[in-house]
């Protein structure tokens, strides 16, 4: 009599909750900076988000005879010159600057591999390409930044082209470096040498090699965007003074820093917390996606 033949159990598609949460746990303690600068930096989100509900008033509202006055129970961060409540301007700001820091790190990070891209694979167009992208990164990117607002004028739409313009060569030198490398990879050579198009071999065999590290360089183009609007708004060449953001309310406080430090401390505080979180956030990522830095899980 024939022992009847018993299939071996499927595989479940998804690994079990417990075990799925024990690599969850494995992963976050291999990888500590992952995980605390995207729960800073999601605190710094969900906080933008919700501004119009965390007990704030209107940011541009001015009230003169409460100016100047001390953190308290009523005025959590204090009050300006103006007597604008600066812990709603604070929370309002933080909507600026991560706009700016998302919108640049969007921008440049598309733009500048798109130029990488090209210039690393097509020969031809990297000797005039890159000449340009290192004429730009010649200047450094503050006095790029104030020569372009000072062209295009205060807006929150031209601090993000103009940051923007000033980091597309970092990450399309970056890119250009990685597709260098890539161009001489066998699998490359084969796909060129069987007639294989051009865009479709940097479609299928170069451009997923390169999402790793833009995704890495995008995080600290994200924190460098933000000082430099902060820097601009500092100095008056930025975002408008009626528009809240962090760089606005300590170009305001400046001149009272010494008597009254605090209109300076909050916005200087948070906007050092969301730079931190961002790049700890960065570092994270390159540790766990370099394979030669990588901790195999």
């Amino acid at each position: 009599m024939e022992t009847p033949y018993l299939a071996a159990p499927a595989l479940p598609d998804v690994l079990p909750p417990r075990k799925a949460r024990g690599r969850a746990m494995l992963f976050i303690y291999r990888h500590p900076a992952i995980f605390w600068g995207g729960l800073l930096l999601g605190l710094i989100v969900l906080i933008a988000a919700l501004a119009p509900y965390l007990f704030t008033v209107d940011p541009t509202a001015l009230a003169p005879a409460k100016r100047t006055r001390a953190p308290s129970a009523l005025y959590w961060f204090g009050t300006d010159m103006l007597g604008r409540d600066i812990y709603s301007r604070v929370v309002y700001g933080a909507r600026v600057s991560l706009l700016v820091g998302f919108s640049v790190s969007a921008i440049s990070s598309v733009t500048g591999m798109a130029i990488g891209l090209c210039a690393g694979f097509i020969r031809p167009i990297d000797a005039i390409v890159m000449r340009v992208m290192d004429g730009l990164m010649s200047i450094p990117s503050i006095l790029l930044a104030i020569a372009f607002m000072a062209l295009l004028g205060a807006s929150v739409p031209n601090v993000v082209i103009t940051v923007s313009i000033a980091e597309i060569p970092r990450v399309s030198r970056l890119v250009r470096g990685v597709v260098l490398s890539l161009r001489e990879q066998a699998y490359v050579e084969a796909a060129i040498a069987s007639g294989t198009s051009i865009p479709k071999i940097i479609w299928r065999h170069i451009l997923p090699n390169t999402l790793a590290p833009i995704i890495v360089q995008a995080t600290f183009v994200c924190a460098s965007a933000m000082l430099t609007e902060a820097t601009l708004s500092f100095i008056g060449a930025g975002t408008p003074p009626d528009i809240p953001s962090w760089g606005n309310i300590m170009a305001e406080g400046r001149t009272l820093w010494q008597v009254k430090p605090f209109i300076v401390f909050f916005p200087a505080m948070f906007l050092s917390i969301t730079v931190l979180a961002v790049n700890m956030l960065g570092d994270g990522l390159r540790d766990a996606l370099d394979p030669r830095l990588a901790k195999r899980i």
